[in-house]
């Protein structure tokens, strides 16, 4: 008798993928286990995952570089919750003939904006600090006195999907809005209700900026020391794409002086480590990668997920990524 199907569901910190969909029908097709913890290393991916047939990651939360891919001898299809994850080796999976199916993600494109958004009024009104001192039996706190966001100048990294709804927002709070990136025209940024400036400007005038853009060779580390140190005394960084687009040891040491505060929801190294000295700073807003971790979006990437994987078993894969693994060696 044929060795059942053994699949992998990954990175379920948050233990909503049991929840978040019906099984019942691939679970009597195949074996399921759930990690919710990150599975370490290389070594330890490997090890851990080196039975399974099927994977489905939760976007990029592990990585599976080449090196990761070519280690995994049963493996077979990778549902990937989400559109893309550029920490997944696409040209290895289609090499071995891997193939990889993706979802919907109609959700992210308001949860992460909002979550952004949240972030400024935190830090623009120490919330979290309120809630805090509340809580510890207090009432006014002279160190407390938040400012407006209305009347301010929002800059907004990145004006694509994301960042336009967040300069949408920025105009609903009567903020004067700009904008750049490296392509950005005049005419993509007013369509988006926004004044295109150079970058020096965005970031010496700008009272909040929010970053929004896709990691890759040319962004990582776009905003560094020369960025953090031309900001307004007293202005508000807000992170919700990938924490490498800032240069980290020069973000820790600006926040350290106290002129300016942050807002993050995204890290050089995830989950943040215990003892990460942003975590002691005051003036900074902490999130744990909660962007796009709504449960409609939860419910949509493991659904469409079960649906990819028994399209698969039938022989009539959707949402594919890379259908030239079709073709592709099976070795």
């Amino acid at each position: 008798m044929a060795e059942r199907l053994r699949i992998a569901v990954l990175d379920d910190s948050q233990h909503v993928a049991r929840d978040a969909a019906n099984w019942s029908a691939l679970q009597a097709r195949a074996e399921i286990d759930f990690f919710d913890a990150p599975l370490g290393g290389e070594a330890e991916i490997i090890a851990k995952l080196s039975r399974y047939d099927v994977l489905v990651p939760m976007r990029e939360r592990t990585a599976f570089p080449a090196s990761v891919i070519n280690a995994l001898p049963n493996l077979k299809f990778i549902a990937l919750t989400g559109g893309r994850a550029p920490s997944l080796d696409m040209a290895a999976c289609t090499a071995r003939g891997i193939l990889i199916c993706n979802t919907r993600g109609d959700f992210v494109g308001a949860a992460t904006p909002e979550l952004a958004w949240g972030l400024m009024l935190a830090c623009m009104r120490s919330i979290p600090q309120a809630d805090a001192s509340m809580k510890r039996g207090g009432w006014h706190d002279p160190t407390l006195v938040g400012a407006t966001l209305g009347g301010k100048r929002l800059g907004v990294v990145g004006l694509g999907k994301l960042g336009g709804k967040v300069a949408h927002y920025g105009r609903a709070f009567d903020m004067e809005v700009v904008g750049w990136s490296q392509n950005l025209t005049d005419e993509d940024a007013k369509a988006k209700g926004a004044t295109r400036v150079d970058k020096n400007e965005l970031f010496a005038t700008s009272d909040v900026i929010s970053l929004h853009l896709v990691l890759s060779d040319r962004t990582r580390g776009i905003v560094g020391a020369p960025e953090l140190s031309a900001m307004k005394d007293g202005a508000v960084l807000i992170n919700t794409s990938r924490g490498p687009l800032i240069d980290e040891a020069a973000l820790i040491a600006e926040l350290k002086r106290g002129r300016i505060r942050a807002g993050l929801d995204v890290f050089d190294v995830e989950p943040l480590p215990t003892e990460h000295p942003l975590r002691a700073l005051p003036n900074v807003v902490l999130t744990p990668h909660l962007g796009y971790s709504v449960a409609p979006a939860f419910r949509q990437f493991y659904s469409d997920s079960i649906e990819n994987i028994l399209a698969w078993l039938d022989g009539k894969p959707i949402r594919m990524l890379n259908p030239n693994a079709l073709g592709a060696s099976k070795a």
